[in-house]
Order: structure tokens, then sequence, then C-alpha cells
């Protein structure tokens, strides 16, 4: 199968409050997305790795992703060595993206700022031939996305560009609340993490409504690339 963007994260639920919404969206415009998770997410504070599986099987269905997959790459430990991208260009020989979305170049979670530069520097390797790969015992054709693009995270990052998401918050929400275990519940008995406040789960809404804000439209999702965003025309930017 070959998708159109591939979105990865380095645990569970990144992809969705990070970009939901623009998955969500290229998914309406007939694109295949898929997602591939790092970790396990098994060093939370919340939950564990077991229910963690399952929630993001449901937040997939939500977002109606053609596959996701998991790397298991050991959360909060995972380096950035040729062990650790090889298994990163596999899944991107495999699916061929067009475009990568992943984790913030800077962040308050190491993880998203190692998973950054992992996935960034496995999209370049990915391209080179004579990095031979192997997948069910079938050789590995050489793959580079055309763009690797990383989104917002938990700081306030000044993103390079902004896409218009209006009418796709909902379904983000949607994905992101399949992650009860993460998230705010005031009903919970779990202990508290800076991620299952109230406040945060209302950022997921606040952020999209203020970058919209700052292009004129309802919601919008920001993100940081390695490259010039070129256009053909002026009238290419709105």
């Amino acid at each position: 199968m070959k998708l159109a963007v591939l979105a990865i994260g380095a645990h569970p639920d990144d992809v969705e409050l990070g970009c939901g919404a623009t998955v969500a969206k290229e998914i309406s415009l007939g694109k295949k997305v898929g997602i591939l998770d790092l970790t396990r997410g098994e060093l939370g504070t919340r939950g564990s790795a077991e229910i963690r599986d399952e929630e993001a099987n449901n937040a997939a269905k939500i977002l109606g992703v053609s596959v996701r997959e998991n790397l298991g790459f050991e959360d909060g430990f995972f380096v950035n060595d040729k062990k650790h991208q090889l298994e990163v260009i596999k899944i991107i020989r495999k699916y061929k993206p067009e475009i990568v979305l992943c984790n913030a170049f800077d962040d308050r979670h190491i993880d998203h700022i190692k998973g950054s530069k992992l996935v960034s520097d496995a999209c370049f390797l990915s391209g080179l031939r004579k990095i031979e790969t192997t997948l069910d015992g079938v050789a590995q054709e050489a793959w580079r996305p055309k763009n690797v693009y990383h989104y917002i995270q938990w700081k306030n990052c000044e993103p390079d560009f902004v896409l218009d998401v209006s009418g796709f918050i909902e379904m983000k929400l949607n994905a992101v609340k399949a992650y009860s275990s993460q998230f705010y519940d005031a009903n919970s008995k779990e202990p508290s993490s800076p991620i299952s406040s109230k406040n945060f789960l209302d950022s997921v809404t606040y952020r999209a409504q203020d970058l919209g804000r700052l292009i004129g439209v309802e919601h919008a999702e920001g993100f940081k690339t390695e490259r010039y965003v070129a256009v053909k025309k002026l009238d290419n930017l709105f």
C-alpha cells in the first residue's frame, strides 16, 4: 500500500494531538494516510502500554487512517542510531509516503526531540540505494519522501506555515479523547500529569482557534519545516 502521508509520533497520541485535524482533512480529500508510533508509551504516568494500544486503535478508526503500526522502541530510552534508523527506513520504504509528519524540533518531552531528529534522518537515509533493507525477506527499494514537516506539541513554537483545518477539529478532539487513560477526566483516580488537566485538553481547541484567527479561518494547525516552503504563484498563498 502506498501512502500519501505518513504521520509519525514518538508516543501513541502524539499524532492526534499535533496534527489530528490535518490527518482527518487529508483523508477527506481522498488521500491514503497512515500513522506510525515509535513506542507504546509505557512510561506514561497514567494507563499502560496495553491500554494505550487499544486507545490507539480506537483513535485510528475515528480518523479513518489506512494503517497504523508501532515499532515498539523503548519509551524514554530509544536513541537516534543506525539500529533505530533502519527500522524507520523499513516503514518509509514499505509505504513510500510523499509527505511525512513528525514530532516537534523542540519540546518538553525528550522523546519528542529525539523522535523528530530520528525520523528526519531516516527520511533522508531512506533515499540512499546503497543502504539495503529487507521486509519479509524481500529487498526494498530506496524511497525518500518529498517533504518532512514537524507538528507543534507542548511548546508554542512559531510555525513556518499553517493549514486550514476548519470543520475537522471535532474529529481531532474525538480521536484525542479516545485516549481516555491519558487526558482530563474529573472522575479519574489516576495520578495527575501535565497532560491530564482540563486546561491541556482545552488547549487542543484554543490553539487551533488562535492559529485559525491569525489566517482568518475557524481552526488551523501549524508546522515547522527544514526547507523553504515554495509556491509557483503568488496567489497560491491566501
